[in-house]
């Protein structure tokens, strides 16, 4: 008998295969361990970034993801992949499918309370929140920078029997300049969420994942597969979870009824 967990809906993003910090081990034991009805990729799963820019590298573990989102398809599970900034090419294909893959720009999702969901990337609001050239490229430099001495510190808290850590994370949560940016993100997904009719969103983009009401509005963001190693499932009965496997305590860091 199986002991996978079953979900409604999986929503995953920012994998960024090829970029030598995708955590995709951890991704392909996750998916190695649940069912879906529905599984939705949330743009940024390939790094063509790093490909086109001959910094990245394609790995066995990477491989290995890809052909167990094919096995979710085998499976029955249903697909829509929404492509995001770092893998635009892909949005070539909105409107059709990529094998067993629907691709969409964006997707509206009913959730088992019958309550829908805008589905995004979240690299629509870029134009708004531009800083400039200058602090793009900085802030493009630092942050692969952060995430690369980030993994290597991660492997000696490892040997020290350390719980995960991220540097990133909470150089942001002590930065004013990014919650700033952080929390300008959020409403403008749930007001854009709200100008299409439904009664929250979900997106990646921004890396850092969350799971609340924002002026009434579901706003979730499933994170990514660079730091926090972060997912969202609806549930049979239409919760909605968020969950971490870097947690370095229960598994479901956040639950929310939806109903």
């Amino acid at each position: 008998m199986s002991s996978k967990q079953k979900v409604r809906s999986l929503f995953i993003s920012d994998v960024h295969l090829a970029n030598p910090n995708s955590q995709a081990k951890k991704l392909y034991d996750f998916l190695n361990n649940i069912e879906a009805d529905y599984l939705f990729l949330l743009g940024d799963i390939v790094d063509l970034w790093k490909l086109s820019s001959h910094k990245g590298r394609w790995y066995k573990e990477h491989e290995l993801v890809l052909k167990q989102i094919m096995e979710f398809a085998r499976s029955g599970t249903r697909i829509i992949y929404i492509p995001g900034n770092h893998d635009p090419f892909f949005r070539h294909f909105v409107g059709s499918h990529l094998g067993p893959v629907e691709v969409h720009e964006e997707y509206i999702h009913s959730l088992a309370t019958e309550q829908t969901l805008l589905l995004i990337h979240g690299d629509r609001f870029d134009d708004e929140l531009y800083m400039g050239d200058a602090w793009h490229v900085i802030g493009e430099w630092l942050y692969e920078g952060i995430v690369s001495a980030n993994r290597w510190l991660n492997v000696v808290r490892h040997k020290l029997d350390k719980p995960y850590w991220s540097l990133s994370v909470a150089l942001k949560m002590n930065s004013k300049k990014a919650r700033h940016y952080i929390e300008r993100f959020e409403n403008l997904a749930v007001n854009y969420a709200r100008s299409q009719g439904t009664d929250g969103v979900i997106c990646g983009h921004i890396h850092q994942s969350k799971l609340t009401y924002i002026d009434g509005m579901i706003y979730g963001n499933d994170g990514d597969w660079v730091e926090t190693c972060s997912a969202l499932v609806e549930t049979q009965e239409g919760y909605l979870e968020l969950l971490s496997v870097n947690a370095s305590h229960d598994p479901v860091s956040a639950r929310l009824a939806t109903a």
